[in-house]
């Protein structure tokens, strides 16, 4: 079956859940056991209802934090569920692509929600991804200055380390002597 299908169905159940306040695990073990009229949950399908019920505080947070003036809380029941899945997928889903994560959003605000729908959740998939690469380029620094800091602990310094990397043949002691004046005073000629 489709991924596309397998959102459709995480949707579905996700919505249930939300318009019913059940929580969402019980209520996928109740469609895994009994689909009903409808054929079973697609696997993928399983998999984006237990990420989005594992990590929906982060979600939510995520959410929250990158949209201005709409909280979780006040969007739609679908929007929210739409945007609940597409985030999963680009924070927990390396599998799937950005791009992928937002268009299949996209194609289902299209046809399920309203017309203002598909705008806003495009804007606000971006600023997700967006507000992710930046903590990605934060916590990538942090452990650049920790591992100088490491670095200096152990006694070595970056630039000693880059110099010894660098292939030249002298040693750092001699750049220390190079850069020392020298005790002798110097002689001035008048």
């Amino acid at each position: 079956m489709a991924r596309s299908t397998a959102r459709k169905r995480a949707l579905n159940t996700l919505y249930e859940a939300d318009e019913k306040s059940q929580d969402i695990l019980s209520l996928l073990d109740e469609r895994i056991a009994q689909p009903g009229a409808q054929t079973p949950l697609p696997d993928y399908a399983i998999e984006i209802v237990r990420g989005v019920a594992e990590h929906r505080r982060e979600i939510d947070r995520t959410l929250n934090e990158c949209s201005t003036g709409w909280t979780v809380r006040r969007m739609g029941v679908v929007d929210r569920n739409i945007l609940r899945i597409a985030t999963w997928e680009i924070l927990f889903n390396d599998e799937v692509p950005d791009k992928v994560a937002i268009d299949e959003a996209l194609a289902l605000a299209k046809t399920l929600c309203d017309d203002d729908a598909p705008a806003f959740i495009h804007g606000l998939l971006s600023a997700v991804c967006t507000a992710r690469d930046n903590a990605e380029i934060a916590a990538n620094a942090e452990e650049e200055v920790a591992e100088m800091d490491d670095q200096s602990e152990d006694g070595t310094s970056p630039e000693s380390v880059e110099t010894l990397d660098s292939g030249d043949s002298s040693s750092p002691s001699d750049a220390v002597d190079a850069a020392t004046p020298s005790a002798e005073p110097q002689q001035t000629v008048e």
